[in-house]
C-alpha cells in the first residue's frame, strides 16, 4: 500500500514515515500543497496523510481539489490538525476527508486509523459483487457506479470512495431506514470520533451527483427524526 504524507514540518514528516514504513507501507513525502497535488498524480497513493496547515495551498484546498479530480485511484484521506475545535473537523470531513487525527497523537493511534481506513474497501465483502436498482448499477469490486438515463443511455458517476460506499450501503438494503449512527458505524466503524452531522454533509454531496433535483430528492429520502432511506426498486417483470 502506498501512502502520501503531506506535512511541512520535516521532523514530524520523518516520524510519520518511519512509523508507517515500519508497518510495511511505502511512503512518499510532500512538504506543501502544490507538491502534494503533483505527488498525488505521480504516485497514485492508496491513502494520503494530509496536514491541515500547509504553505501554499492548505489541507482543505488540497483535499477539495483531489476529490474534484480523482484519478485511477480515489485515495482515502486522513486529515491531521493541531486544532481541537469541532468546526474544523466538520469542515475537514465536508471537503472529502475520510477521517481526522488531532495532534499530538501516538504512533499506535496513527497506524490504527490508517489500517481502519484501508480496511473499508473490504467492508462490503465479496469479489465482483454488484448492486442493481431501476436507475443505478454498482460494481463493488471494480468501484464502478452508473446511472440509467432516459432510454438506454448510461452515465458514469464520479463518486469519491466515501460517496460510493454510502450509495452501496443504501442500495444493499433498498427501502431500509438508516439512522446517522448506523451509517457512521457502517462507513467509519469504531474509528469515528466526531459529530453525526457529518453524515448530512456526505448525503448532500451524494444527492448532488445522483439526483436530478437535490432539493427534492427522488432516491435518497430523508426520514424526519430518524435518518435516510434509498428508494429505487427494480421494475417488475
Amino acid at each position: 500500500m502506498k501512502i502520501l504524507i503531506v506535512e511541512d514540518d520535516w521532523e514530524i514528516a520523518g516520524l510519520l514515515q518511519q512509523t508507517l514504513e515500519a508497518e510495511g507501507f511505502s511512503c512518499h513525502l510532500a512538504g506543501d500543497g502544490w507538491a502534494a497535488l503533483e505527488a498525488f498524480h505521480q504516485e497514485k497513493p492508496d491513502l494520503i496523510v494530509l496536514d491541515l496547515m500547509l504553505p501554499g495551498l492548505d489541507g482543505l484546498e488540497v483535499c477539495a481539489r483531489i476529490r474534484q479530480q480523482p484519478g485511477d485511484k480515489d485515495p482515502f484521506i486522513l486529515m491531521l490538525t493541531a486544532k481541537g475545535e469541532e468546526i474544523d473537523r466538520v469542515i475537514g470531513l465536508s471537503t472529502g476527508a475520510d477521517d481526522y487525527l488531532v495532534k499530538p497523537f501516538s504512533p499506535r493511534e496513527l497506524v490504527a486509523r490508517v489500517r481502519a481506513l484501508l480496511r473499508r474497501s473490504l467492508r462490503q465483502g465479496g469479489q465482483d459483487q454488484v448492486y442493481r436498482s431501476a436507475h443505478f448499477f454498482l460494481n463493488l469490486d471494480r468501484h464502478i457506479a452508473t446511472r440509467q438515463l432516459e432510454g438506454r443511455e448510461e452515465e458514469t458517476l464520479d463518486l469519491t470512495t466515501l460517496e460510493f460506499n454510502l450509495l452501496a450501503t443504501f442500495m444493499s438494503y433498498s427501502g431500509r431506514v438508516w439512522s446517522r449512527a448506523q451509517l457512521i458505524d457502517r462507513l467509519w466503524g469504531d474509528d469515528f470520533f466526531g459529530d453525526e452531522r457529518v453524515v448530512d454533509t456526505h448525503v448532500a454531496r451524494l444527492r448532488k451527483k445522483i439526483e436530478c433535483d437535490p432539493t427534492h430528492p427522488q432516491f435518497v429520502k430523508t426520514v424526519v427524526g430518524v435518518g435516510y432511506k434509498f428508494v429505487d426498486r427494480l421494475p417488475e417483470g
